[in-house]
């Protein structure tokens, strides 16, 4: 069977918990205030931007970095049987984009 508690206990155990309701209620107060919802909010996006700027240059590096080694020999001579194509296409794509330019002004 319980003991009886003492009005000192009892007494002791409100302010207690009183206490620890003063503190979950600050804590409430710093969560919803907008200061703080606007700070986890920008953290989030910031994280996610930094995610996926992270991934996209990843990206972009291995391709890049494929293109390159496919113009290359194992040796590190270059490829101009690759080369020499890559380089009349883009020629070609640039005279099309002058041309497209000069007819646009015309």
């Amino acid at each position: 069977m319980p003991e009886a508690r003492t009005p000192a206990q009892i007494e002791a155990d409100i302010v207690r918990r009183r206490e620890q309701l003063a503190e979950t209620l600050d804590e409430i107060g710093v969560r919803v205030h907008p200061k703080t919802i606007i700070g986890d909010a920008r953290a989030k996006v910031v994280s996610t931007v930094d995610h996926t700027a992270g991934r996209a240059f990843a990206a972009v590096n291995r391709v890049v970095t494929d293109l390159r080694d496919g113009l290359r020999h194992e040796d590190g001579t270059p490829r101009l049987e690759r080369i020499v194509p890559v380089a009349l296409l883009a020629v070609g794509v640039v005279g099309v984009l002058v041309l497209s330019a000069r007819r646009r002004r015309a």
